[in-house]
Formats: structure tokens, C-alpha cells, sequence
């Protein structure tokens, strides 16, 4: 099941891609500043203003050691690092992902503040309360053995621990469209409920401090899109390099079930007891 998710997400010359695109955007590839990367690296629905949102309810602080759980390119680790001050170590399935995420973060100066692996979130290498705080941007739907993820993360945390979720979830009963973002197939997608959710966080250990439906951000979200996309072809840098060719299509179904209620996607924020 690993093996497809990474087949899902793996490129082959992303590194070259995206760097090839902050140079047409007018980027110094070189020395890069940490937001330069932000419309590429941060893939889940409203991007960086997603993630600064998602971090004003987790309460970050600086020096604090978080863990970043399917960090994917490591934009939001990077934001962590440079506007909070932590330090975010980082793990993600696909190889690929794993190393533009190192080579951005030292382009960008960050490399004492963040370190990515390569690895299995439900068998995470570090020991017993190694992390003052962890968080999954849109990585729950990859992942069917939540209880198991839920139980590791715990184990990582120290008692009191935050532990922020902001994923895709069900939110009513119907049929999904694929390809999406997180799935070509229903065979790699695992979407629960916020009730799912809950219950297997409780049962592994933490209390839900806040929950918070982003439904209507979303949709706001997308509306900005199709205007944008209404004036031509897409800016150099975005999350279609990462997508790829069918980016358009896997978006589309994506929207439409969140526009028919069929998902939504949802802030969690627990803390460890």
C-alpha cells in the first residue's frame, strides 16, 4: 500500500522542475528567501495562508521541537522554522520529496533549523518523547491504520504534547470522483470521518482540544482559482508541477465533492495526555 502512495506522488525531475520555475518567476535560485517556494511546496487546499492559519491554533512557540508527519516538499516546516523559530524535523514516504525538500531548505538558509527522512509514519525513528508538538497537513487520507499513526505519533510526543491535524475528511455519503489530489485510485485513499477521527485519537491518547470545518474556506478558495485560471495559462510555479499533467482533473473532482458535501476539510487540535 506504501508502495502505491509513493508511485502516486513520485516525479522524477522534480527538483530540477520546481527550481527551473522559481528562476522564470524571478527567483535567485541560489539564495533563496523561505516563502520564495510556498506556491509549489505547500500542497493542501489554500496553501501558506492555510498553514499560517493552521498555526495561529496550534500555538507555536519558539525553540519548540516539532515533528512535521508527511511533510511532504517541507514548505510548512520551513514556515515553521523561519517565521516561529522551531525546530521541525520532518519524515515523508516518497524519497523524491525528501530531498527537494533538503536541497530548498538549504537554498533558503534553514538548514540548521529543519532535517527531513525518509520513512513510514507508522513506524517513526525517533524515541519516546522526542517532540514537544507534531502536526499532518492532508496526509490522513493516505493512511488507513489510523489508529496505528495516532499511537505512534503519541508515542513521540511528550506528555502535553500538541498535536495539529488539518486533513480531508468525510463529511457525507456518496461516491468520490478520482483521480485527487492525494489518490489516483479509492485503493490509496482512506478519507474517515471527523467522528473517526476523534475516537481513535482519544483511544490512542490525546484529548481533541478544538475541531474547525474550513468547508467555506475552501470553497473560497477555489473560487479564486477558477478566476485566475479563467485569465489563461497557469503561473509558472504551482502545485501542477507537483500534480502533474492531470493537476486540472484532480482538482476538479476534489472540489466538486467538497461543493456536494461529500468532504470537507477540517482543522483538529489535541493535546497528549
Amino acid at each position: 500500500m506504501e508502495e502505491g502512495v509513493v508511485r502516486h506522488y513520485a516525479h522524477g525531475s522534480l527538483e530540477c522542475t520546481i527550481l527551473e520555475a522559481l528562476a522564470s518567476a524571478g527567483k535567485d535560485v541560489e539564495h533563496l528567501a523561505p516563502a520564495d517556494p510556498a506556491p509549489v511546496d505547500e500542497f493542501h487546499i489554500g496553501g501558506r495562508p492555510a498553514t499560517i492559519a493552521f498555526a495561529a491554533q496550534l500555538g507555536v512557540r519558539s525553540g519548540m521541537r516539532l515533528l512535521d508527519v508527511g511533510c511532504g516538499l517541507g514548505g510548512a516546516a520551513r514556515y515553521f522554522a523561519h517565521e516561529h523559530g522551531c525546530r521541525v524535523a520532518g519524515i515523508d514516504l516518497t524519497e523524491e520529496y525528501v530531498a527537494v525538500a533538503s536541497e530548498l531548505a538549504r537554498r533558503a538558509g534553514l538548514g540548521e533549523l529543519v532535517s527531513y527522512r525518509q520513512g513510514s509514519a507508522l513506524a517513526l525513528p525517533w524515541g519516546p518523547e522526542s517532540f514537544e508538538g507534531a502536526y499532518l497537513l492532508h496526509v490522513g487520507m493516505n493512511i488507513g491504520d489510523k489508529a496505528g499513526l495516532f499511537a505512534e505519533i503519541r508515542r513521540v510526543l511528550l506528555p502535553a504534547g500538541v498535536f495539529g491535524i488539518y486533513d480531508v475528511m468525510r463529511a457525507g455519503a456518496g461516491e468520490l470522483a478520482y483521480p485527487v489530489p492525494w489518490a489516483t485510485l479509492a485503493e490509496t485513499s482512506f478519507v474517515a470521518d471527523a467522528a473517526t477521527y476523534r475516537r481513535l485519537l482519544e483511544a490512542a491518547g490525546f484529548e481533541v482540544l478544538a475541531e474547525r470545518d474550513r468547508r467555506e474556506f475552501a470553497l473560497e478558495v477555489f473560487r479564486q482559482m477558477r478566476a485566475r485560471g479563467a485569465g489563461g495559462r497557469p503561473a509558472a510555479l504551482g502545485l501542477h508541477i507537483v500534480m502533474g499533467p492531470d493537476a486540472g482533473r484532480k482538482v476538479a473532482n476534489m472540489m466538486g465533492d467538497i461543493e456536494r458535501g461529500l468532504l470537507a476539510p477540517v482543522e483538529m487540535i489535541c493535546r497528549a495526555a
